[in-house]
């Protein structure tokens, strides 16, 4: 994927082991999709720079309805299928897909002393793990349950690296538990980080609380009742709010959920999702007065989200603004369908065919 000078080893922030044999050459690939049967690897994108794909006059790229031919299988034979497309029909789909967060990918740098202490403190389940010596990464995926109907986190270690740059603009995770003060005792007495003791939320009532696991990546533990998405909130830090609504809720189809403004702490955040934030994960996305850009570092990686079409999915995230990174199609050599793209902050995303990721789930 991309390397980190002068180390040698390159970055897989692998949704997968997927790689194009071409691409395998390269040192700037980025990420991939990892379905768990054991099949040749394709890297889905290469390291660009992320502020040069925005400022795109969107109006122009729909000023009159255009047909898209795509290619269709019908009983073992390929026929030709024409489809009339246009801003307002495109946005009446996104509305219906069908989507859910699927997994956040994100580098580690010692990925047993990783799955110990979110196992042990975090209380998540170790659900697979799949080494690729010939490409030198290891995958592992956690989470509450299982991937066909919850969020979970995918680990990669690349190996050799043991340290990554988590930057500015990655905000946190969060974890919606029953006792936050238990959890933080339990933490501590593992060892981990608390970086803020439970207590209420600034101007709220709900008890909060945050740690750093061995890597540095932030967790905010949230008081709740059950949930069936314990795994409830990846923060994001954005430069334009309402820019960001905007692209969010038309070309992803999120909602905003609630939205809250503080003065006094000179931010404003949005929560933005598939369904209330009692049962769903959400996307938080935190916008400081004045602060327009953020450095990424190379530690975060993607979301992935599932959706019914990818390729009709590119073209919504085209038509509002954003940049694809990966053209929609099956991955070389099976027929897991993907497409992948940049939010106008340069956030990463990997939308993933619903029937196909449940095929390699099983």
């Amino acid at each position: 994927m991309v390397r980190i000078l002068p180390m040698a080893s390159s970055l897989r922030p692998s949704i997968s082991s997927f790689r194009f044999a071409a691409a395998s050459r390269l040192a700037h690939s980025l990420t991939s999709y990892t379905p768990t049967r054991r099949l040749p690897s394709f890297h889905l994108g290469f390291a660009v720079p992320q502020a040069q794909f925005f400022g795109l006059n969107t109006s122009k790229l729909w000023q009159k309805e255009h047909n898209d031919t795509i290619r269709v299988a019908i009983n073992g034979s390929v026929a030709q299928a024409s489809t009339t497309t246009s801003p307002e029909n495109i946005l009446e789909w996104v509305k219906k897909d069908k989507r859910r967060f699927l997994h956040v990918v994100y580098r580690v740098g010692d990925l047993e002393r990783t799955i110990k202490f979110y196992t042990e403190c975090l209380g998540m389940k170790l659900l697979r793990k799949r080494d690729i010596p010939e490409e030198r990464y290891t995958n592992a995926f956690l989470g509450y349950g299982p991937e066909d109907a919850h969020f979970v986190i995918e680990l990669t270690y690349n190996y050799g690296v043991d340290k990554y740059d988590i930057g500015t603009g990655f905000g946190h995770f969060g974890i919606a538990v029953e006792d936050v003060s238990r959890t933080v005792e339990l933490i501590k007495a593992k060892g981990g980080k608390v970086t803020r003791e439970p207590g209420p939320v600034k101007g709220g009532s709900t008890v909060i609380a945050f740690i750093e696991d061995p890597d540095g990546y932030k967790f905010e533990l949230l008081e709740r009742g059950p949930t069936p998405e314990p795994l409830c909130q990846v923060m994001l830090r954005v430069g334009d709010l309402d820019r960001s609504i905007n692209f969010y809720e038309k070309a992803f189809g999120m909602e905003v959920l609630r939205k809250r403004d503080n003065p006094d702490y000179k931010y404003t955040i949005a929560m933005m999702g598939y369904g209330p934030e009692d049962k769903n994960p959400v996307l938080e996305l935190t916008y400081n007065y004045g602060v327009t850009d953020y450095e990424k570092g190379n530690g975060y990686a993607q979301i992935a989200i599932g959706t019914d079409d990818v390729y009709k999915t590119a073209e919504a995230v085209k038509l509002y603004g954003g940049k694809v990174t990966r053209e929609p199609g099956p991955l070389p050599g099976i027929n897991t369908k993907i497409t992948a793209c940049l939010d106008p902050d340069g956030w990463k995303t990997v939308f993933v065919d619903n029937i196909d990721f449940l095929k390699e789930l099983e």
